[in-house]
């Protein structure tokens, strides 16, 4: 039997010199390697601190977004990419809100109808958690995500025609210096707006239960204002 077409298009792709070639791209290759072990921490500490909260399936679906997103940019396939760059930032804004809210949470997998966007947790984040209006503009986390996300969203819906989207042919996958530059830049600037989003609310209201080394790494390297706005130890 003659391979199909599907077969003929995913065999003529060199996956493997495509990871190949971007690894060997060394500052990249450890932007996106820090940024997901960033992700692992706070993965790791809310597992803990928050032990038996459902909730805690969005915290493994963000830090599984993240690996996937690396493993799409790593084989070129920015597109399918930047969907997973997305969903990283989705998950964790998800578990913000529906740890708190066990309720909604059932009715979001019972009932299909019923949907949360991230403006209305944002909302529920500036009524309801402690200085999250102070914390958040010291860390510039709205203004920011609200760039970011446009950007993101832009890419994954089609709106900015050929970003991302490479030759148009899936037997022409292959790397674009300037493309796989932008997909990195974008995933890490995701990390980082999830990064202070956890630190303006549920981080900040766990914190007494994450481990000290944890603490060390979460706080390193944050600018001073904002930790004191923040009022996090790392002991």
């Amino acid at each position: 039997m003659p391979p199909s077409h599907l077969e003929k298009a995913l065999t003529s792709v060199d996956w493997n010199a495509n990871a190949k070639l971007f690894l060997a791209d060394g500052a990249r290759v450890t932007a996106v390697e820090q940024a997901n072990l960033r992700v692992a921490v706070w993965a790791k500490q809310f597992e803990a601190a928050d032990q038996g909260n459902p909730a805690l399936s969005f915290i493994r679906e963000m830090q599984s977004a993240g690996h996937v997103a690396a493993a799409c940019i790593s084989l070129a396939l920015y597109k399918a990419a930047a969907g997973s760059i997305r969903n990283m930032a989705e998950n964790a804004l998800y578990y913000t809100y529906f740890r708190s809210h066990p309720k909604e949470l059932i009715t979001l997998v019972r009932n299909s109808k019923y949907f949360i966007d991230k403006n209305e947790i944002l909302d529920f984040h500036k009524l309801h958690t402690a200085d999250f209006t102070a914390a958040q503009q010291q860390a510039s986390l709205i203004g920011d995500l609200e760039t970011w996300y446009s950007l993101v969203s832009s890419i994954v819906h089609g709106q900015l025609p050929g970003i991302w989207s490479g030759k148009g042919m899936l037997a022409a996958t292959a790397h674009d210096e300037a493309v796989k530059a932008a997909s990195v830049k974008v995933f890490c600037e995701g990390e980082t707006l999830v990064h202070r989003l956890f630190l303006c609310t549920s981080g900040r209201e766990l914190w007494e239960y994450f481990s000290q080394t944890a603490k060390t790494k979460l706080i390193a390297g944050l600018d001073g204002k904002l930790k004191t706005v923040l009022g996090l130890d790392s002991h």
